[in-house]
């Protein structure tokens, strides 16, 4: 579906090329154009650069002890270089690198902060963070720690380490998804720098970092600094994939750099280094032997199969893709990836250990030995923060993906492995010495490991021919090349479930027999099926320790989901499971009922007939209001298919979002309320109330309601607004889409329910109802069920209860923690504790 209305004027065309680039040219200038004092800075520091000769290659000698910053400059009284060293760059690439970074982060601070506290920041960021960067130097160099003594006699120029305080501080002015992304990219970004490439400019950057995001705390944060903010479930997996994806991106930036000597690259493993021309020389001296291996490690980097170099950041990067979907294979895989190379280290370790005379020189032991702690600890703590957030990892793919994939995989290996061997038998004699068939399989490993580990656990025959130097670096080439194509093409699935086989089932089943207002619920990831004997009814439950919690009522032919409820009381019977029916309408709740079954109203559904609907009368005045108001603001409301909307939009919806949850201080409630993983679905409907700058204003999303194999009603799920923007978004956007929705012929509407929210009644209630309610009045300063409810009487719908039924009232403490458990799945100790304050208020 596309957007309802026309598209800005000034919109680029496809047609005109020309047009196209300059107005993508145009917006990316336009924050430039603003930024005067971003742009005097940047003339001073290329003009500064150009007058002392320092574009090429840094300031000369003589003129760095002057202005650059360092152990030396400092003990020897120059007391100005944390401020000088803001002016000059190491070289061209470091004036390029400085350039964009600072616009990338002191462009946006200038608008937000305002140019006097843009370039305090930059300035005082500067001076404190080289200030803390030389100390740490320094402490380590007294400590002993042989990559911080080495930098001690260095000195550094760069404004990178202002422009990462300011990114700092700016963070703190970002919403909450950014603010999140933009500290993590700041602080992975100095981490990379100065643990990988170890120069003494990226300990400098992380000073910087460090001393931003502590003057951004202390500036803009006052209302509790230190408390956390929790994030959705859908962004705590992006995190946790951009740690992943840095601790891949590292190495390989690490390559970039000829004298790159951090502590995290000290045995260059995770990314392979060409022998030089000396090292192929002193093998050569050394022995026939030695001077073919060598030789055939520098063809292997002359050919395309170099691409192997970069085996596991690369393999990293496609897991990194998996797990911001969530994927449970990519977690397990990424688990495994890091597994071995623990375990390799582990192995290396214990050889050094046993053998410390073939890997260093006695005087030269303690370093290795720290070489090793220090190359194990990044696997560990990407194993540790996989294990703590593996909750957040729970979508699996369908068995038929799995086995497809097995089979592409399985057969690009064996393809491989009988090509190398078979082949390389063949043509035996190209190998020094002769290759046997043992020596092929023993070296068969080799073929599927990164160059640096070749040989590393078996012999392997050496290739001296053209065919075997082919086999040699193109069979494992082969392999891998399909396995990561095959790999990232499964993770980037646009839709997936916890049980998929019977899932596309079910959605089939909905479409044709139709369901409640809530059925669509049912397609959402997390839950499982049950189908009656006949296929004509199924149940969409998921199962919490002994409780089989359904999402809703049976579904499927009308008349056969009264039996269904009988039919998964059997099923739950038979497995030990207690069922509980939850948000059921008045006829499942009567054929529950009828098998002794208990019932209590847990929320009431809101239904707007719309063949008859018009906006006339007082009743409506305030969606009248809301918009006339929109209209004289230019507000219009556009309707999108989440998938296919522009970055532009969804990424303003997803920093709503994010900015919702993390005012709450809990985390988002899951189960029936939908989130942003909910909104990705061809066939879920969203309307967005947007300006003319194409601003986000408020959104919400609608599920369709089947009857017959067509929609016949549309069920309200996702709504959020911006805090700032228009105050009646949601109004007109419900008001805007029922008029729509009747236009096209929908019967009805539903605002959907609001859970431990109904309507007040004459009705005395029983103890289980009246628990409820407090819980409701309990939860409503954090979720504001009770409002939610009294806004959608603006809409003058149709109430309709809403039940949970049970067949044993014993079984209720664990119905409760069950309930308690689908919405807050994710919910930590500290959360927890919050919740029952709130209780206990």
């Amino acid at each position: 579906m596309t957007a309802a209305t026309a598209p800005p004027p000034d919109a680029p065309t496809r047609g005109d090329g020309t047009h196209t680039w300059h107005v993508t040219l145009d917006r990316l200038l336009a924050p430039v154009r603003h930024a005067p004092f971003t742009l005097a800075f940047l003339a001073v520091l290329w003009i500064v650069g150009a007058v002392t000769g320092s574009l090429g290659s840094g300031p000369h000698r003589h003129r760095m002890e002057t202005v650059a910053v360092g152990v030396p400059a400092l003990a020897e009284g120059r007391w100005w270089t944390p401020a000088s060293s803001l002016l000059w760059c190491p070289g061209l690439g470091g004036y390029i690198g400085s350039t964009l970074l600072v616009l990338l982060l002191v462009t946006p601070a200038e608008r937000r902060l305002g140019v006097a506290r843009t370039a305090a920041v930059l300035l005082g960021g500067q001076i404190l963070g080289t200030l803390l960067g030389v100390g740490v130097v320094k402490a380590g160099s007294l400590a002993g720690e042989w990559w911080l003594d080495e930098l001690a006699g260095y000195r550094a120029v760069t404004p990178s380490v202002g422009a990462l305080a300011v990114g700092g501080v700016l963070s703190y002015r970002l919403t909450a998804l950014w603010r999140r992304r933009t500290r993590l990219a700041i602080v992975a970004f100095a981490l990379v720098m100065a643990l990988y490439v170890g120069h003494l400019q990226g300990v400098l950057r992380l000073g910087g970092a460090v001393v931003g995001l502590v003057a951004g705390a202390a500036m803009y944060h006052r209302s509790g600094p230190w408390r956390l903010r929790h994030s959705s479930h859908t962004e705590a997996r992006v995190l946790v994939a951009l740690v992943v994806a840095a601790a891949a991106i590292g190495p390989m930036v690490a390559i970039l750099y000829r004298d790159s000597y951090g502590p995290l690259n000290s045995f260059q493993l995770y990314v392979s280094v060409q022998p030089t021309d000396q090292e192929v020389a002193d093998a050569c001296a050394a022995s026939t032997a030695d001077c073919h291996l060598t030789h055939a490690l520098r063809n292997f980097y002359d050919s395309p199969a170099t691409v192997m170099a970069v085996l596991v950041p690369a393999l990293m990067l496609v897991l990194a893709e998996g797990l911001r979907r969530g994927l449970r294979l990519a977690w397990a895989l990424a688990i495994l990836v890091h597994l071995a190379w623990i375990a390799l280290f582990s192995y290396w370790l214990n050889d050094f250990l046993s053998h410390p005379a073939g890997w260093a020189e006695p005087t030269e032991r303690s370093t290795y030995a720290q070489a090793f702690a220090e190359q194990m600890l990044l696997p560990v703590l990407v194993v540790a923060l996989l294990i703590v957030t593996r909750a957040r990892f729970d979508l699996r793919l369908p068995r038929s993906t799995i086995r497809r994939l097995a089979a592409v995989t399985g057969g690009a290996l064996l393809v491989a492995c009988v090509a190398y061997v078979g082949i390389g038998y063949a043509v035996r004699g190209q190998y020094d010495p002769d290759a046997t068939l043992g020596l092929l399989l023993s070296g068969l490993p080799s073929e599927f490991l990164p160059p640096t580990l070749v040989g590393a656990f078996a012999d392997w025959p050496v290739p001296v021919g053209g065919t075997a130097q082919a086999l040699f670096q193109y069979c494992g080439l082969l392999f891998w090349l399909v396995t990561l194509i095959a790999l990232l093409f499964t993770f980037r699935r646009p839709r997936l479930h916890t049980d998929a086989d019977a899932a596309v089932r079910a959605r089939r089943l909905l479409i044709e027999q139709g369901g409640s207002t809530l059925s669509y619920l049912t397609t959402w990831d997390g839950n499982y099926y049950w189908f009656d004997d006949r296929g004509r009814a199924a149940v969409a439950y998921r199962v919490v320790a002994t409780v089989a919690l359904t999402t809703g009522e049976p579904f499927g032919a009308p008349d056969a989901r009264a039996a269904a409820v009988a039919g998964f009381s059997r099923y739950c019977d038979e497995r030990g499971w207690t069922p509980c029916l939850y948000s059921v309408g008045e006829e499942t709740r009567e054929a529950s009922e009828r098998l002794g079954w208990r019932s209590v109203q847990v929320a009431e559904d809101t239904v707007v007939p719309l063949p008859d609907l018009a906006f006339t009368g007082k009743k409506w005045q305030d969606v009248r209001t809301a918009l006339n108001k929109a209209k004289k603001e230019g507000i219009t409301a556009e309707w999108w298919s989440y998938p296919d909307a522009p970055v532009a939009l969804t990424d303003q919806v997803r920093s709503i979002s994010e900015e919702w949850v993390a005012d709450k201080g809990l985390p988002e409630m899951g189960f029936t309320l939908g989130g942003l993983d909910e909104l990705d679905d061809p066939s879920v409907r969203c309307l967005l109330a947007v300006d003319s700058d194409r601003t986000v204003h408020g959104i919400t999303s609608w599920m369709p309601v089947y009857g017959h194999g067509k929609p016949v009603g549309w069920t309200l799920d996702f709504m959020r607004r911006r805090t700032s923007g228009f105050r009646g978004s949601m109004e007109f956007l419900i008001a805007s889409a029922a008029l729509g929705f009747q236009e096209e012929g929908a019967r009805f509407l539903s605002l959907s329910g609001a859970p431990l929210a109904r309507k007040a009644t004459e009705e005395p209630p029983a103890a289980l109802q009246r628990i409820l309610d407090l819980g409701g009045r309990v939860l409503e300063p954090v979720y504001g069920f009770r409002s939610l409810l009294a806004f959608k009487a603006k809409f003058q719908p149709e109430y309709r209860p809403m039940y949970m039924t049970y067949p044993d009232p014993a079984a209720l403490p664990a119905i409760t923690r069950a309930i308690g458990k689908a919405y807050l799945p994710h919910m930590t100790a500290a959360q927890g504790v919050r919740l029952m304050r709130q209780f206990s208020s």
